[in-house]
């Protein structure tokens, strides 16, 4: 048996050596390229590549022979297939086109249908829905959301037809035990407004549409048809700008799942404050308010904010969570990575770039731009104070540089996640969806946790 796995290998070793394959992904043939493509997850993949690689230069001219060629090239795929499925921390769902929506305008920014990937429930889940809310940000005129029009975040024809499913999406108990069997929804994010717009005209010169608010009626009313007007356990979740739609339309949601199911929100790093800039300003103000102009978004906002405040200030959790009436939860870093960017530190605040280096990676900070990320610390907990201890609301909010921890295996669950009070975030959130303790935890500041994925950015 031994001899036999020898030959295999040696096999496979002589197709890359006749091939002349080499690391670089331009020397790999369309066969091995396609099944690369399919394998997002699949570093492993890559290091058996390596060790190929490192057996063709060592062994590669022992061999020869076109019988030898073709039983080492299907032996070769053969071990590839193997080892895929052991990568099973995350798989691909397919995209879903909702055409049906194009006809009561809900549509992307430039007029396509809206898109999600879902992957049904089973077993005791198949009434259970977790509709998720991708982020990407946000366009605040119509020269940002013209520069969106034309890829996957202003049009669902540029979207990739796969999308990965790991963390809080994953099928599998071992990896996402709380909500591994439920329906599981990943909505794509294509309107630039945190699925908020709606405003009917359509510029002929744009042909821009500012519908998200729409979109995210029609895919819930698509959702209730498909089997969620039976629903018993629900949860609007989403990340970053989606994160932001979980906490804006966490009521709204509510009010269109039926009455007898218990319905929840989640936010990961969607609780956006209105923070200075290292030069005093609200940058962020004045953007949120031109983004809430620009889509028409003050008609999905909380009536007793708008009461208030105006409707760009509405547009930031701080100063509406505490009129949600829905169980919510939040997961963020004190340290969001893309709030320090672009809230902190955004170029129009640092034009010298001398906090360039400490944004790429938080490691590289000076004593005193840490200083400065600790005061940006104490600003994001003052703005959690509305939020209130409530048993109904949870949160996770850890010291790492980093931003959305749901929808990745190894900040969701596994055995080196983040732990708050030596807790997952995933035992975190199920715990509190199903109400077997409650979790308000806080991070001591950093670099404090050492159990944090912090970011590092190129």
């Amino acid at each position: 048996m031994h001899g036999s796995f020898r030959e295999s290998l040696s096999l496979s070793v002589h197709w890359y050596k006749t091939k002349r394959l080499s690391l670089q992904t331009q020397s790999l043939t369309p066969t091995i390229l396609k099944i690369l493509s399919s394998l997002r997850m699949g570093f492993q993949v890559w290091i058996f590549f390596y060790f190929c690689g490192q057996f063709v230069l060592t062994f590669g001219s022992e061999f020869d022979g076109s019988m030898m060629r073709d039983r080492g090239k299907w032996i070769c795929l053969i071990l590839v297939g193997l080892l895929s499925l052991l990568t099973t921390e995350a798989y691909e769902v397919g995209l879903t086109f909702l055409n049906s929506a194009v006809a009561k305008g809900a549509v992307c920014l430039d007029g396509s249908a809206p898109a999600y990937h879902m992957d049904k429930g089973f077993g005791a889940g198949v009434n259970n829905w977790l509709v998720f809310f991708e982020g990407g940000g946000w366009c605040n005129n119509v020269t940002s959301c013209l520069a969106r029009k034309d890829d996957r975040l202003g049009s669902s024809t540029k979207m990739l037809t796969t999308e990965t499913f790991s963390g809080m999406f994953h099928n599998k108990a071992k990896y996402n035990p709380d909500f591994y069997d439920w329906n599981r929804i990943k909505v794509r994010y294509c309107d630039g407004a945190s699925f908020t717009g709606d405003v009917e005209a359509v510029d002929p010169k744009t042909n821009l549409h500012y519908r998200g608010a729409r979109i995210f009626r029609a895919v819930i009313e698509d959702l209730l048809a498909k089997g969620m007007k039976n629903a018993k356990n629900a949860m609007l979740a989403g990340c970053s700008a989606g994160g932001l739609t979980s906490i804006l339309q966490c009521d709204n949601f509510r009010s269109l799942l039926p009455t007898t199911a218990k319905v929840k929100c989640l936010a990961d790093a969607g609780f956006f404050i209105n923070g200075k800039t290292l030069i005093g300003t609200k940058h962020i103000e004045g953007f949120f308010a031109d983004v809430v102009r620009t889509h028409g978004s003050a008609k999905v906002l909380s009536p007793a904010c708008l009461a208030k405040m105006s409707p760009g200030l509405c547009f930031f959790p701080q100063n509406m969570v505490q009129y949600i009436k829905t169980p919510i939860f939040l997961i963020n870093a004190a340290y969001d990575s893309w709030q320090i960017k672009n809230i902190l530190a955004p170029g129009v605040a640092d034009r010298k770039g001398t906090f360039r280096d400490c944004k790429l990676d938080i490691t590289k900070c000076s004593p005193a731009q840490l200083n400065v990320l600790q005061g940006f610390r104490q600003e994001f907990l003052q703005a959690l104070t509305g939020f209130g201890n409530s048993p109904s609301r949870g949160m996770f909010i850890n010291s790492c540089y980093s931003h959305c921890q749901t929808g990745i295996q190894e900040t969701w669950l596994r055995n080196d996640s983040p732990l708050l009070s030596n807790t997952t975030i995933a035992k975190a959130v199920g715990n509190w969806y199903y109400e077997r303790g409650t979790f308000q935890k806080i991070d001591c500041p950093f670099p404090c946790d050492k159990t944090c994925h912090n970011r590092v950015f190129d």
